[in-house]
């Protein structure tokens, strides 16, 4: 059974015990490739990734806001689907990955997108920095180095 202590927010800030980091419950790493990507990173991919959408709203459907959001959702279900990763999550360095480290795969593309394009269940999240989109599909968001593959 879920109770409080396993869903966080960001409002309760990073954990204060030093022997405890996000994804440690998980058997991730602390830093580095393989750990959980931090918000920062999250902002930025998503930042670029909207503002991907965005131009291609503008430029093939006169850039409504629902068209921006749809070619959003597309953008996710396609690239993270099929890549395990979105332009934003490559330029900043992330990839969705299921728990068991393998990739995220098409249903979790569809499913995570979906549940982000509602934004409230990637507002909310546990100590390990796993949105509610991220936990409905066991996977998570972890660092890589794509220059190493």
């Amino acid at each position: 059974m879920v109770d409080r202590r396993d869903i966080g927010s960001w409002l309760q800030g990073p954990p204060t015990d030093e022997s405890q980091w996000p994804g440690r419950r998980l058997g991730l790493p602390p830093s580095g490739p393989g750990s959980i990507a931090r918000v920062g990173p999250r902002v930025g991919a998503l930042a670029v990734d909207w503002a991907l959408a965005s131009l291609i709203a503008y430029a093939f459907f006169g850039g409504t806001e629902i068209s921006i959001l749809v070619v959003f959702a597309v953008e996710q279900i396609l690239l993270v689907g099929l890549l395990g990763f979105s332009v934003g999550h490559r330029i900043f360095g992330m990839q969705v990955q299921k728990l068991s480290g393998g990739p995220a795969g098409p249903l979790a593309g569809v499913v995570r997108a979906l549940l982000l394009c509602l934004v409230v269940p990637a507002l909310i999240f546990d100590a390990d920095q796993r949105g509610l989109h991220d936990r409905a599909m066991g996977t998570v968001l972890v660092k890589v180095d794509f220059r190493r593959r």
